[in-house]
């Protein structure tokens, strides 16, 4: 159950497509439930706001999760997660990471030199600072989520095909890939909802029982909201479920 939203953030990366229209902006808004087995562990929000960093105009996003019922009896969850990205490129000038998980806690910061590709990582919680090198558009788990919804065009995507890119996180640069499985209507509290379905690659280890332990649901119309996720775990199996939303650029596409 450690780094619930951690998972939903990085697992939700697989939205998809470019289109001239914006296919999110300012005041749209998530809400998902969590949900172990036949719990509810808890309810996660992302948020798009504006916002300025050196007199540019940039998305302000806010992720944030919070266990509920009995699940914050024994094992809290309260995270706070932000990114500040370009509206052009979508490239991250700062990422906000403070959470505690069942008592496992960080306060991080880091800031964005795309000129210099280098990412300078401020640990508020051990007070220290260090310089790291990343990678050409590297983005921050929350970023990516929606750099990947402006750039990556679903509408020629074929299943199998894979999508790659650079992500820096924790004081390290990996490469997140996304496989395309096919399309499927999936049932929804909203209805019947016509979805992509993608595999993110993961790393198999502690948390994810193996490397392609992970599905994710993306609804198929221009919002490429993110409708389901499904990760099997080492111990039991975690799901979200989208909740709640508005503020959306496009209608949603729902199957009569």
């Amino acid at each position: 159950m450690k780094k619930i939203l951690t998972l939903i953030l990085i697992l939700f990366l697989s939205n998809t497509t470019y289109a001239q229209e914006k296919t999110f902006d300012t005041g749209e808004w998530f809400k998902f439930r969590i949900h172990y087995g036949v719990f509810t562990a808890s309810y996660a929000t992302l948020q798009v706001n504006n916002a300025t960093i050196n007199g540019k105009e940039v998305y302000h996003i806010k992720g944030q999760g919070k266990s509920t019922g009995l699940l914050s009896l024994f094992f809290k969850v309260d995270d706070d997660y932000q990114t500040y990205f370009d509206k052009e490129t979508g490239n991250p000038y700062k990422f906000i990471r403070k959470i505690d998980e069942g008592g496992y806690t960080k306060n991080t910061e880091i800031a964005f030199n795309h000129h210099n590709n280098t990412a300078l990582v401020n640990d508020k919680k051990h007070n220290k600072k260090s310089t790291h090198t990343i990678k050409p558009n590297a983005q921050d788990m929350l970023s990516a989520f929606y750099y990947l919804r402006k750039n990556v065009d679903t509408k020629t995507i074929k299943v199998g095909d894979e999508t790659k890119i650079n992500m820096f996180f924790d004081k390290e640069n990996f490469e997140f890939k996304l496989k395309f499985l096919g399309r499927e209507i999936v049932s929804t509290k909203f209805g019947n909802v016509p979805c992509l379905k993608f595999r993110p690659i993961v790393q198999s280890g502690r948390v994810f029982k193996e490397q392609e332990a992970l599905t994710v649901w993306i609804s198929d119309d221009e919002n490429k909201m993110p409708i389901r996720l499904q990760a099997d775990l080492v111990v039991g199996s975690l799901k979200a479920d989208l909740e709640a939303y508005k503020g959306l650029q496009h209608s949603f596409k729902i199957k009569v």
